[in-house]
């Protein structure tokens, strides 16, 4: 038997090759690991973490308008951009101090740098090579920004979190969550915001109605809508502003322009030509159950694999691999019902199926839905509504999908996730006693479908 350097070498040190790599190395397994960029990967860099600080930022101004209602007069209020951009970074510095620590405390050789693939077993970084029984490549997605004149002007989810200063006006092209989400975040900070988007509605993909009432939402809180539309070109102007033409004929002024135009497979100068390895048109490389490419020895998971982008399935994928490879395991990743949050404002929370879904696979479906003003505003003078959607198989009384837009609906719709992912029936959510009061509790008092 040939000797290695490691038994696994993970190439990306984001959510899924860290939990990996720590979890084989606790097993004894001899772990490299190589990153080059954000230890921690997207998430806790550019992603998930600080976004959902930003979000948090970007709430305080309605706080305060909904105060009043409340009897509390809050002084004239002012927004500093460099405070929460640096304790976002402060908090972020500490992650990584964390990640580093948990996997050098595991046993994991950590090496910074560049790690490219250069056979079935050899990996080389900073211009050494390494020798691995296995190679594992979870090197995550990255910003995708389409070719057009001036698009060097523009900046992606990579660089939004570190910008030298705020806009006044920003304009958001993309129709996904992380363009929904960054649209709020610009508005609730104070600039002045349009969000473009190619196609009739945003969050394709979401369920109809889910979307409609999202659009409605959105464009209460400050935030120009401009869909059936796009940006031709960008112009730099001589007082370093920005001028967007676009494909309705007009022009759009701005100071930031931000593309969350989707992310691709990271696969750039990873050395995937040295290896028999299989991908999809889009770049993400084709794994089958196990994770395991066409060369028996390289095995890929995450958001390179394209998926489920979201990083608690990098986890489960992660974690399967490594039980499968050095545990005996033969674990499967479940990709059925997997709950998903869109932290625009007011948040999206939703698990399972569409209307549109239910009704392509079921003869007989139930809808119960319920719009309404949550608690809180009816005394602070917001007009913000919330919205839930349940939909149910009327033969069998299986609950299929669970759909909220308001406060806290990632909060919320965890839980119910744990209900549909144990079977749960609409009779077992209406035999549920409800917390009261909250908003919660609609979802076991629907008592009459809509249709």
């Amino acid at each position: 038997m040939a000797e290695f350097d490691f038994d696994l070498f993970v190439i990306g040190a984001g959510s899924g090759g860290v939990r990996a790599g720590r979890m084989a190395a606790a097993m004894g397994v001899r772990v490299g690991m190589a990153e080059d960029r954000y230890l921690g990967g997207t998430c806790v860099n550019v992603g998930c973490v600080p976004k959902k600080l930003f979000v948090y930022g970007s709430h305080f101004s309605e706080e305060f308008e909904n105060a009043a209602g409340f009897g509390w007069t809050v002084g004239k209020s002012s927004f500093d951009w460099p405070t929460l951009r640096d304790n976002k970074t402060k908090e972020i510095e500490r992650l990584n101090g964390i990640y580093r620590n948990m996997l050098v405390n595991s046993g994991v050789n950590l090496l910074d740098g560049r790690a490219r693939i250069v056979g079935p077993n050899s990996v080389e970084v900073s211009g050494k090579e390494y020798s691995a029984e296995r190679i594992l490549i979870a090197t995550g997605g990255w910003p995708y920004v389409p070719e057009f004149p001036g698009n060097e002007h523009v900046i992606s989810s990579n660089e939004v979190f570190y910008l030298d200063q705020f806009p006044k006006r920003a304009i958001v092209v993309g129709g996904g969550y992380i363009a929904v989400e960054f649209a709020g975040i610009f508005a609730g900070l104070g600039a002045e915001t349009s969000l473009i988007y190619r196609g009739d509605l945003f969050l394709r993909g979401f369920d109809q109605e889910v979307r409609e009432f999202t659009a409605a939402e959105v464009a209460k809180k400050n935030i120009s809508l401009r869909f059936n539309n796009n940006i031709e070109k960008i112009e730099k102007q001589a007082d370093g502003s920005l001028l967007a033409h676009l494909t309705d004929g007009s022009t759009l002024e701005a100071d930031t322009i931000m593309y969350a135009t989707g992310r691709v497979p990271n696969v750039m100068d990873l050395g995937l030509e040295n290896i028999s390895v299989e991908q999809k048109s889009n770049g993400a490389i084709v794994v089958n159950d196990q994770f395991q490419t066409a060369e028996p020895s390289v095995y890929a998971i995450g958001d390179v694999i394209d998926r489920v982008q979201l990083t608690p399935v990098a986890l489960a994928e992660g974690m399967a691999l490594v039980r499968n490879l050095y545990a005996g395991k033969n674990q499967q990743v479940d990709y059925d019902l997997i709950a998903t949050a869109v932290f625009c404002q007011p948040n999206i929370g939703t698990v399972g199926l569409s209307e549109e879904k239910s009704r392509e696979l079921y003869d007989n479906v139930d809808v119960y839905k319920s719009t309404f003003r949550a608690m809180k505003h009816t005394i602070s003078g917001s007009d913000e509504k919330t919205f839930m959607k349940m939909l149910v198989d009327r033969d069998s009384d299986k609950v299929l999908g669970v759909h909220m837009v308001g406060p806290d609906a990632g909060e919320i719709i965890q839980g119910i996730a744990v209900a549909l992912k144990a079977g749960a029936t609409k009779a077992v959510f209406d035999s549920t006693i409800g917390i009261h009061p909250t908003a919660a509790e609609e979802f076991v008092t629907m008592r009459e479908p809509a249709s």
